[in-house]
């Protein structure tokens, strides 16, 4: 994906935006979706036929139920996986491209909502050298472990130890069950290494919680 956009010029200054909490999107990684109701069926086939770009955003407090207010920074994925049910849902795939920062929102001239995207503060993100070293692995998969027999759960560790840091950071960030907050913590970071700083401490918060506590994060 970098080497399709290889500078923010490259992106477009405007995209439609689904605003989807608990689904996290980051550069590089796959998102899958499965889209049912009409305006974003309707974002789909508007989609399909420019950019194929949509931004993935979180909401936060403000606005009403059918337009909450959007969180500050979101990340553009392209549709790379494109299929339709006999029922008339898309099942898509979204390839993350690089986070932006949310300006103004334009009038609503579509039943979805788009916005102007100012890519510039990520341009690293459409990098492909910009894996950077993020340290010893053994705090994250020391962390990782814990957490998972917090939660009774299971991976497979030698697929997990052979992956390379930046993939395993983001795979994590993106697949376990954090709530939109501590998503939107994730996204934020700066870079992979703040990345993997954040998750670690997001994964041990978890493991300390007592049995019957919901893990939190202030």
């Amino acid at each position: 994906m970098p080497g399709v956009y290889r500078k923010t010029l490259d992106l477009p200054l405007v995209i439609p935006v689904f605003p989807l909490d608990g689904a996290l999107l980051l550069p590089g990684g796959q998102l899958p979706l499965n889209i049912f109701e009409p305006r974003y069926l309707n974002m789909l086939d508007d989609a399909m036929s420019g950019e194929r770009m949509i931004g993935m955003v979180q909401t936060r407090p403000g606005g009403d139920a059918s337009r909450p207010a959007l969180a500050p920074i979101g990340c553009a994925g392209r549709v790379t996986s494109f299929a339709e049910t006999s029922d008339g849902r898309y099942l898509i795939t979204l390839t993350g491209v690089a986070r932006f920062r949310l300006g103004e929102e334009l009038p609503a001239r579509t039943p979805y909502r788009q916005v102007r995207a100012d890519f510039t503060p990520f341009d690293l993100d459409l990098r492909e050298d910009q894996q950077e070293a993020v340290g010893d692995a053994a705090p994250l998969l020391n962390a990782l472990r814990r957490y998972l027999d917090h939660r009774g759960l299971a991976i497979d560790w030698n697929e997990a130890q052979a992956a390379p840091s930046d993939a395993l950071i983001n795979s994590l960030a993106m697949a376990l069950p954090f709530d939109p907050l501590e998503k939107q913590a994730l996204l934020e970071a700066r870079t992979i290494a703040d990345r993997r700083s954040t998750l670690v401490a997001l994964l041990e918060i978890d493991a300390a919680q007592d049995d019957d506590e919901p893990p939190s994060v202030q």
